[in-house]
């Protein structure tokens, strides 16, 4: 496999700390659906370069094969090989889209859990995440390049981003519709409810009981949102978990005979229906104000006057990057 050489600009001051005297390093791959304009690259890289990062890309962000970012085994070998590159601080997957199910067996997980690298995505790459954690691996579910690339970046988006790889343990803070207080602690876990539906019962599958589950979903409509929840509902998926934390699912397609029926209507049904805390407002999905989730790690859940506090820890981050260096 071959990589663009890394896009350098004329450094500013970082938002974190060189590592080991060298600039922190990001790499860009692609391993779902190809990216419709391939200037996200060179404006993402932009943004990188300007906070004295360097940055590496590679075949697949640039491939296409139908729908796909290249071939499988291209898609395939470029994760495989950024994620257990030592040279690279972050991966970064570019978009979702589909692709990334062909994959699953063609990775080799052990061998990047051996590496402990920071790996970054959302949408399809939901299913890396998952099956990553089944194999005992933590990744975060977070921006992707288009959310770098845009024209005004989202401010919270990237002080997230930046927050949470810095340092080895987080809390965010955001408004919350649900119980009016609760205390939850467990895994936190999920992300895109069509990729966590579709890995239900499969070996990717992590088992996660008394976990903090998260998801999220564009341009599905609200009877295909509660039919994917029924399917972890049937599996005993949710009834296992402490707090269900809902992200945005917007835009949800009207259909012509819902006649009032909505997501509103699918989420007090699941209220009524589970013992589990479901709650609304989590700061995550398809729009441009995302936070950066580690999925796999300890997580505490705490609600006070519709203000949720979410603290994670233990998680692979760029402190403790620097620190395995010296």
């Amino acid at each position: 496999m071959t990589r663009a050489e890394p896009v350098r600009a004329a450094p500013k001051p970082a938002a974190l700390p060189a590592r080991r005297g060298r600039p922190l390093r990001l790499g860009l791959v692609a391993p779902s659906g190809c990216l419709p304009d391939t200037g996200v690259i060179d404006r993402t890289a932009a943004l990188f370069t300007a906070r004295g990062w360097q940055v590496s890309a590679g075949d697949s962000v640039f491939a296409r094969e139908q729908r796909f970012a290249g071939p499988d085994e291209l898609r395939a070998g470029d994760l495989q090989a950024f994620c257990t590159d030592p040279s690279l601080d972050v991966v970064l997957s570019a978009r979702g889209g589909y692709g990334l199910s062909r994959l699953l067996d063609r990775i080799d997980f052990q061998a990047i859990r051996a590496r402990r690298p920071i790996v970054v995505g959302y949408s399809d790459f939901t299913a890396f995440h998952l099956a990553y954690l089944a194999h005992g691996g933590i990744s975060f579910a977070g921006p992707g390049a288009s959310d770098f690339a845009a024209a005004r970046p989202d401010p919270f988006t990237l002080e997230q981003f930046f927050a949470v790889l810095g340092q080895s343990s987080h809390q965010l803070a955001f408004d919350v519709d649900g119980p009016r207080r609760l205390e939850a602690a467990g895994r936190l876990w999920g992300g895109n409810l069509a990729m966590v539906a579709a890995l239900a019962g499969t070996r990717h599958m992590p088992a996660i009981k008394g976990g903090i589950l998260f998801l999220e979903d564009v341009n599905e409509s609200a009877y295909r949102i509660e039919r994917m929840l029924y399917q972890l509902f049937h599996a005993g998926i949710l009834q296992r978990q402490r707090a269900i934390l809902l992200g945005s699912f917007e835009p949800v397609p009207a259909m012509a005979n819902d006649d009032g029926y909505g997501l509103d209507s699918v989420v007090e049904h699941f209220r009524a229906r589970l013992d589990v805390p479901v709650l609304r407002g989590l700061p995550f999905g398809h729009v441009a104000r995302k936070a950066t989730l580690p999925v796999g790690a300890p997580a505490v859940l705490s609600v006070a006057r519709g203000t949720a506090r979410l603290s994670f820890q233990r998680y692979p981050n760029l402190a403790r990057h620097r620190i395995a260096a010296r």
